[in-house]
């Protein structure tokens, strides 16, 4: 049976979060990581439409430094008032 989307993208969405500021994930991490937590019920093309998921939604973001990364969305200074 395999698991929701949506119920892989919010645990990929918590590990980007529990990551930030200290360490960039890449989609494979974050893929790797579902498959060692969730076993059998999910696989790369599961894993793929999750993270599509969190970048259509905007709670990720792509960033590319030397590689691609998905990390929280960056809120500029003038956007914290």
């Amino acid at each position: 049976m395999a698991k929701p989307v949506e119920e892989v993208a919010d645990a990929m969405f918590n590990m980007v979060k529990d990551a930030q500021g200290m360490k960039k994930l890449k989609p494979m991490d974050l893929t790797k990581a579902m498959i060692e937590f969730f076993g059998d019920e999910v696989d790369k093309k599961l894993c793929k439409l999750a993270i599509r998921e969190l970048i259509e939604s905007g709670r990720c973001v792509y960033t590319y430094f030397g590689g691609s990364f998905i990390e929280l969305p960056h809120r500029e200074g003038a956007a914290n008032d």
